[in-house]
């Protein structure tokens, strides 16, 4: 029986930094794929893989528009993982709006679009007696570029922010600041063909009056973490209210509110760093999951 050809997705800039390539390379070859690392946007021939697995595609918020004609076209050579209605609808966090609607405890997001104005939203999210500190990100983002924390004190400069983002035609969330982040971090869960792996820490990222990343992704500090049973009840919850079958991989990434219950500040579908050397065997569980897939074994 041939290998399952399986290629690796990810971009440029990204290909060098991407701390999850090394182990997964080694993990696939070890379950016995045929295994390549292609950039997305340079020209291959997709239909000689069993399936295109998205991975650091890091560059994609930028290019949105080329980067789903690009997995459109994929879709009809191979098999892309995960599926293009999934990226479609996970690549702009307005989906945030629809886990809300399901049920699931999701940080407070309001939206401003391109033809409205971020003064009102912002004076609406500031006229809450709870909100102190407050974060204008765009909608279609990654790796927490273009996001900025603010407070009160500073509403012009986040009007400022948030109006460059929407000249531009892009999408604003506002969301409050929570300060329990500040202490416990973040916590991402992952999971594999919806079996939870294992989670990890991720310290508070946004500091005040810093400004934007101007890098790929912003810089975090990362460490093993188990997480409590609230947690791993609320990640279920996300991953059962997406309207999709089982992703082959997802991460749902949790703070902590005012009550300090779990609640869910992204789910993210598309190209997740998955955080392999944090967690033994995390690895080859993957690449298991994934050959299974690159032989048509589905679940």
């Amino acid at each position: 029986m041939s290998k399952p050809t399986i290629a690796l997705v990810t971009a440029a800039a990204a290909r060098d930094v991407d701390e999850d390539l090394p182990p997964l390379e080694s993990a696939l070859r070890k379950a016995g794929a045929d295994l390549t690392i292609a950039e997305w946007d340079r020209p291959q021939d997709w239909s000689r893989f069993d399936i295109a697995l998205l991975r650091s595609t890091w560059d994609y918020p930028q290019r949105l528009a080329e980067f789903l004609d690009w997995a459109e076209a994929v879709s009809q050579q191979t098999k892309l993982l995960n599926p293009l209605p999934v990226v479609k609808w996970n690549s702009d966090k307005h989906y945030l709006r629809d886990l809300a609607e399901k049920g699931v405890p999701t940080v407070l997001t309001k939206f401003v679009e391109p033809d409205q104005h971020a003064e009102r939203q912002i004076t609406e999210l500031l006229s809450q007696p709870d909100v102190g500190e407050f974060v204008v990100k765009p909608a279609v983002g990654a790796g927490s570029r273009d996001a900025q924390r603010f407070g009160r004190e500073e509403r012009e400069d986040a009007v400022r922010h948030a109006q460059r983002m929407l000249n531009d035609k892009r999408s604003v969330l506002l969301q409050p600041y929570l300060s329990n982040v500040d202490r416990l971090g973040e916590t991402a869960l992952l999971y594999f063909e919806g079996e939870f792996s294992h989670a990890i820490r991720k310290g508070p990222l946004l500091k005040r009056k810093e400004g934007p990343t101007t890098e790929l992704f912003a810089k975090e500090t990362i460490s093993a973490r188990v997480p409590d049973a609230a947690e791993l009840r609320v990640g279920a919850l996300a991953l059962q209210s997406t309207p999709f079958e089982t992703p082959l991989y997802a991460r749902v990434d949790l703070i902590r509110d005012q009550q300090g219950d779990p609640v869910v500040l992204e789910l993210e579908l598309i190209e997740p760093s998955l955080f392999f050397p944090f967690a033994v065997g995390s690895a080859d569980r993957f690449a298991a999951a994934a050959v299974r897939r690159a032989k048509g074994k589905d679940m």
